[in-house]
C-alpha cells in the first residue's frame, strides 16, 4: 500500500497547479492521470480547429512571473497544439512529471473513518491511500454517447471530436458528415470545409456564435507583459475572470435605442465572449436579451447568402448567452460554399446510421466519414464516473437529484475530498484559469492551516451545504439561464436531473465569499483533529 498526503486526480491545468503548490509547501502529493500525457482537455480534444475561446493572454497561469515573461503566445486565441505545448513546457519547467502516474484512471474512492484516509483504486492496479483527495477531473472530460441507432453499422470511418487520432485524419476530397454544432462541431466544420469533397452538417439546435477576429498578438503581448501583475489582479475582480473592453457595463435602459445598438456593435467588432456582457441585465431581462439576440440574428443574415438557410442557422428556442456561446472564425460563411449542406434535424429528424451513411427524415445521406461532436456530461460526469463512498454515503446517490456542495469545493458526508471548479462554483461561466487558480490556492491554504494545527479531517456542515445549494439555485432562477436546455443544466444527458450547475453571480462575488469564509476560520466547515 502506497500512502500520500494528497492524491490529485487529473493532470490538466488544475491538477498540475495543485501539485506545484503542494510540493512547494512540503506535502507528499501525487497526480493520477487516466491518459498517457499531461494536458487534460487539451490532450484529448485535438480535433481539427480545436481552439480556446478565452484569449491566450488570460488563459494561462499567473503563479510564475518568469513563465509569463518567457512564454510568447502567437495568437489571440491559442489553438490546441500551442496550448498543449504550453502545458508540457510548464510541466518540464517545474519538474512535475516525476510525481505523475499516467494511465492510472481512478475508479473508486473509499473513506475510512478509523485511519481518516481515502483508499484510492486505479486501473494501474496499485493500492494507494491518502489523507486528502483533490478531484481535478475537469468540467468537460466525460463525453456523451449519443443514443443513435446503428452507429456501429457504418462501413466508413467514424471519429469523435473528443478522441481524435493523434496522427490526424485525412479528409481531403471525401464525403464527410458532422453531427453536432456546439463549440467542437463548429470549430471542426469551419476548419475542414475547404478540404473535404462535400460536408454535410447535421444540426439539432442552432448556436449563437460571435466572431473571434483572431490575429497575431505580438504588440499586445508586450504591453500586457509590462504590467502582468496588475493585469492579473484586475481579472480576479471581474465577473467572468477576464478583461473585457468595457470593465463597467451599464443597464440597458441607461442607453438610448441608438446608443444600445452602438454598444452591441462595439462589442461585436471587438469579438469574443465579452459580447454577452454588453448590458448588466442581458441574462435577466427578456427584452434586453432579445435585443442582443436580434442583433446577432441580423449579423447571421448578413453573412449567409441564402436567406432560407440563414433563418435555419438563427437560434429561436432559447435566450442568447444561456447556452455556451461560440467564438467563430468564419463559421456562418462556411454555408456559402458549394460543398457544404445543412440538414436541419428539426425538420428531418435523424433516424439511424446505416452501413452507407445517415438517414434523416426520408433521405439516406451517404458518406465516407462520420464525425460525432456530441458534447460532454459537464461538471458532474467525471466525478459520477468514480465510485466515491464513505460508509453509507455515496456521491452518485447523494447527487442523483443534482449536485450538493458547499462553495463547489466539498460535499457533506465526504470528508477530505475537494473538487476544483466543480458544480456550484463559477467554473464554466468564467475564465477557467482564473477560477482554477483561485480554487487551488484556497484548498492549499486550508490544508496548510490544518497541518499547522495538527488537524486531520474537514467536511462541510450540512446546514452550510443546504444554504449554498439554495443560493446557487436561487441566483440562477433570477436569470434566464434555466430557460435553455443546455449542458449548463445537464439537459444534453438523457436521464440526468436538470438543475443549473454553475454559480452564476460571478468570479468577483464568489471570491469575496470564499475569502470571507476563510477569514471567519472556515465558517461552515467542521475541522477536527
Amino acid at each position: 500500500m502506497v500512502d500520500h498526503d494528497v492524491v490529485i486526480i487529473g493532470a490538466g491545468f488544475s491538477g498540475l497547479y495543485q501539485l506545484y503548490k503542494l510540493r512547494q509547501l512540503g506535502f507528499n502529493a501525487i497526480i493520477l492521470e487516466a491518459g498517457p500525457e499531461v494536458g487534460g482537455t487539451w490532450y484529448w480534444n485535438r480535433y481539427p480547429g480545436a481552439r480556446c475561446d478565452i484569449e491566450s493572454i488570460e488563459y494561462s497561469y499567473s503563479f510564475d512571473p518568469e513563465l509569463e515573461q518567457e512564454w510568447n503566445w502567437s495568437e489571440r486565441y491559442a489553438a490546441q497544439p500551442e496550448l498543449l505545448a504550453y502545458i508540457r513546457h510548464v510541466t518540464e519547467k517545474h519538474d512535475l512529471r516525476r510525481d505523475i502516474e499516467f494511465e492510472a484512471r481512478v475508479t473508486a474512492l473509499d473513506f475510512d473513518d478509523d485511519s481518516c484516509r481515502w483508499r484510492v483504486r486505479a486501473e494501474d492496479g496499485v493500492d494507494r491511500t491518502a489523507r486528502f483527495v483533490v478531484a481535478a477531473t475537469g468540467c468537460l472530460s466525460v463525453p456523451t454517447q449519443p443514443d443513435i441507432e446503428g452507429v456501429g453499422d457504418f462501413g466508413g470511418e467514424t471519429y469523435w471530436t473528443w478522441d481524435w487520432p493523434e496522427g490526424g485524419a485525412d479528409l481531403t476530397g471525401r464525403r464527410v458528415a458532422v453531427v453536432g454544432t456546439g463549440s467542437s462541431g463548429l470549430q471542426t466544420i469551419t476548419t475542414i470545409a475547404p478540404d473535404v469533397g462535400h460536408l454535410t452538417v447535421f444540426q439539432r439546435t442552432p448556436v449563437f456564435a460571435v466572431p473571434a477576429f483572431n490575429r497575431e498578438i505580438d504588440d499586445e503581448l508586450v504591453v500586457v507583459k509590462s504590467r502582468y501583475r496588475e493585469f492579473r489582479a484586475e481579472s480576479r475582480l471581474t465577473r467572468g475572470g477576464a478583461h473585457c473592453a468595457d470593465p463597467d457595463p451599464k443597464f440597458f435602459d441607461q442607453y438610448s435605442p441608438e446608443e444600445a445598438v452602438e454598444e452591441l456593435s462595439r462589442r461585436w467588432a471587438d469579438g469574443g465572449l465579452c459580447y454577452q456582457q454588453s448590458f448588466l441585465d442581458l441574462v435577466q431581462d427578456p427584452s434586453v436579451n432579445k435585443a442582443a439576440a436580434d442583433f446577432v440574428a441580423d449579423r447571421i443574415r448578413d453573412k449567409v447568402i441564402d436567406p432560407i438557410l440563414a433563418e435555419k442557422l438563427i437560434p429561436t428556442t432559447y435566450p442568447i448567452a444561456t447556452k455556451r456561446m461560440c467564438v467563430d472564425t468564419g463559421y456562418y460563411e462556411v454555408y456559402n460554399r458549394d460543398n457544404v449542406t445543412l440538414v436541419d434535424l428539426r425538420e428531418d429528424p435523424l433516424k439511424r446510421v446505416t452501413a452507407r451513411g445517415i438517414i434523416a427524415g426520408d433521405t439516406e445521406h451517404e458518406f465516407d466519414v462520420i464525425i460525432f461532436a456530441t458534447g460532454f456530461d459537464a461538471m458532474t460526469g467525471a466525478l459520477s464516473a468514480i465510485d466515491i463512498r464513505h460508509g453509507e454515503v455515496t456521491l452518485s446517490e447523494k447527487w442523483a437529484d443534482g449536485p450538493r456542495t458547499y462553495l463547489g469545493l466539498m460535499s457533506a458526508g465526504l470528508p477530505n475530498l475537494f473538487t476544483i471548479t466543480g458544480p456550484q462554483s463559477p467554473s464554466v461561466l468564467s475564465n477557467m484559469l482564473t477560477s482554477i487558480e483561485q480554487h487551488v490556492e484556497w484548498i492549499t491554504d486550508v490544508l496548510t492551516v490544518m497541518r499547522d494545527r495538527g488537524q486531520r479531517r474537514i467536511e462541510p456542515e450540512e446546514q452550510a451545504e443546504r444554504s449554498w445549494v439554495d443560493i446557487t439555485n436561487d441566483t440562477a432562477d433570477m436569470t434566464l439561464f434555466p430557460q435553455a436546455a443546455s449542458w449548463y443544466m445537464g439537459a444534453n444527458v438523457p436521464g440526468k436531473r436538470q438543475v443549473f450547475l454553475p454559480f452564476v453571480a460571478g468570479v468577483d462575488v464568489y471570491k469575496q465569499i470564499c475569502d470571507g469564509v476563510a477569514v471567519a476560520d472556515y465558517h461552515g466547515f467542521e475541522i477536527t483533529a
